[in-house]
């Protein structure tokens, strides 16, 4: 009989490099890359984009303090394709920076590749007057 929630995530799933999918180790590979170089600061904020297949998540975080200032997503942004719902939500995150009196921030693409989505978010949050 198993004793802990360990055991049975042992049971399930054996921790092995050959069981996890290759796609998440190459994403979370990258991403410690980029996140060794970049850190935000109260004066220039992370602008941090997560994607799922569903959803897009953006969060304005401060490094120092390890806070979030502001944060957005795609789950109630009105739109037909996940595109057009990320663009919206480059720019709704753009007019809350803006809002807080930040112009400058660093972006942090999660270890995704800077194409689709993450590129229209950026260009989007480039288009309403961020800088990065």
């Amino acid at each position: 009989m198993l004793e802990n929630i360990s055991d049975v995530r042992k049971v399930r799933r054996p921790h092995n490099k050959t069981y996890m999918n290759t796609k998440i180790l190459g994403r979370n590979r990258r991403h410690n890359r980029i996140r060794a170089r970049l850190s935000g600061t109260p004066t220039r904020p992370r602008l941090a984009v997560f994607k799922s297949n569903r959803y897009v998540y953006v969060q304005l975080i401060d490094d120092t303090t390890s806070t979030t200032l502001a944060c957005a997503d795609t789950r109630k942004q009105e739109g037909k394709t996940l595109t057009e719902r990320a663009i919206k939500v480059g720019t709704k995150i753009a007019q809350i920076t803006k809002e807080k009196g930040i112009n400058e921030i660093v972006f942090d693409r999660g270890g995704f590749v800077y194409t689709g989505l993450i590129k229209a978010l950026a260009d989007a949050a480039r288009a309403e007057g961020l800088t990065f």
